[in-house]
């Protein structure tokens, strides 16, 4: 099946707030995070089926250099990715305010 990747505007927008985090932190971070999230969401795209379902229905894709994680459901031919998180954050609370 060829599946259509859909990021939620929450999940934008984690995205950008994390990618300004690591920019202040040290210059170009930021861009090598972007690299990594897009590199994580092209493994979802490949296999999607293959990762756990963690809470509700969303599947779990966790990030290799970063402690993120990319949240998503599988809906007919879509991924569609709900949030992009820190591991260390609220996950179950954020997923139920975050669709």
């Amino acid at each position: 099946m060829k599946w259509r990747l859909v990021i939620r505007p929450r999940a934008e927008t984690d995205l950008l707030e994390a990618r300004n985090w690591y920019e202040r932190q040290r210059a170009g971070l930021g861009a090598e995070f972007l690299a990594e999230i897009d590199a994580t969401i092209q493994v979802l795209i490949r296999d999607p089926q293959r990762h756990p379902v963690y809470y509700r229905g969303f599947y779990r894709v966790l990030a290799r250099r970063f402690p993120f994680k990319v949240f998503c459901r599988l809906e007919h031919d879509r991924i569609i990715v709900f949030r992009i998180l820190h591991a260390r954050r609220d996950h179950p609370r954020l997923l139920g305010a975050g669709h």
